[in-house]
């Protein structure tokens, strides 16, 4: 009856208060199933063959109230609600993950004018600290009901460290654009719990020079398909440019096994490895001389909008293995944030 929580999410939740959420899971377990986890037999009074769920309800908060604790029926019954909806985050006190205000008690509307003149910055030259002050100065004194009363000049530079904190207001061009491009909050998290439900496909260039078939040296893209559910790589490869046949290959080969080469160590055979392939021999023999890797059927790919990735070819060989293909939003790229940290790893 549990629900998958959001990892992500919790690992940024206090000790204590993800202790008293998981606590708390205890007793609405009992409430939803009749026995807490782990207890073979529950008690009479929760039992959901004999008791409705508002009698649970109330058998639990009388439970509680009698063991110190100040909860009512109905606070049992929204916890109860919390949880189906949003599992073990649903619990948790929200006031513990209440973001941290960067702006201290400087005025609103001088936070409001410094934000937009940092964020003005975002697609133009670079810009130094001391030019945005003045533009939020230039701001405040066009703005609607302004008092006239400025922070000190410490005070404003305090506020711009706080303000401008990861998004290089005064660093290159290239990487502002870059980090307006992410969201606020963080990065939601998509529900995935099996291998193929969602990949993710994209490509970087290589800052190395190889030496390519024509006896000509260039640089490289590694275009890499990767399992969310696993964070595995089940394909790679590198072309000087990514064509859509080059993509297309990718998903062929995710959904073969990749056979041992001569020269490659016996490690790498998957029949020594722990990937669960003995069940799956009397469907592809092939997986017995395998290498190592995952084979992984894809259900969704996510892929920004490069030609390689939107083309009919790309398009045609999702549409024939049955795979739905979804393109990130543009100028997104948290919406495909694992293969865009995968693929320059590689």
């Amino acid at each position: 009856m549990s629900v998958l929580p959001a990892y992500g999410l919790l690992d940024t939740v206090p000790a204590p208060v993800l202790q008293e959420a998981l606590w708390w899971e205890q007793h609405i377990l009992e409430v939803l199933t009749g026995a807490r986890p782990g207890e073979q037999d529950g008690r009479p009074r929760f039992d959901p063959q004999r008791r409705s769920l508002a009698e649970r309800e109330a058998a639990k908060a009388a439970e509680l109230v009698a063991a110190g604790r100040k909860v009512t029926a109905r606070s049992v019954r929204d916890r109860r609600q919390r949880y189906q909806t949003d599992g073990l985050l649903g619990l948790v006190d929200r006031r513990a993950m209440r973001p941290a205000s960067a702006s201290g008690r400087v005025d609103a509307q001088v936070v409001t004018a410094m934000r937009t003149a940092i964020a003005e910055a975002s697609d133009t030259s670079t810009r130094t600290a001391g030019f945005v002050l003045w533009r939020t100065r230039q701001l405040l004194e066009h703005a609607e009901g302004w008092s006239g009363s400025m922070p000190s000049q410490r005070t404003l530079y305090r506020l711009f460290g706080r303000l401008s904190q990861g998004r290089q207001t005064p660093g290159t061009a290239r990487a502002r654009r870059s980090l307006a491009a992410r969201p606020e909050t963080a990065f939601s998290q998509v529900g995935v719990v099996a291998p193929g439900e969602v990949m993710q496909i994209d490509s970087t260039p290589l800052d190395v020079m190889v030496l390519l078939d024509e006896g000509v040296t260039a640089r490289v893209e590694l275009t890499a398909l990767v399992d969310i559910a696993t964070r595995s790589i089940t394909a790679a490869v590198l072309r000087p440019s990514t064509k859509a046949v080059d993509a297309s290959v990718l998903l062929a080969r995710s959904v073969t096994a990749e056979p041992m080469r001569p020269g490659w160590s016996d490690a790498l055979r998957m029949a020594v490895s722990v990937l669960p392939h003995q069940r799956l021999l009397d469907i592809d023999a092939r997986l017995q001389h395998a290498a190592a890797r995952p084979v992984i059927v894809p259900e969704t790919v996510v892929c920004d909008h490069g030609k390689a990735f939107i083309s009919h070819t790309f398009r045609a060989s999702c549409r024939f293995l049955g795979i739905n293909l979804q393109p990130a939003r543009k100028a997104t790229p948290t919406d495909k944030e694992v293969a865009s940290y995968c693929a320059p790893c590689g």
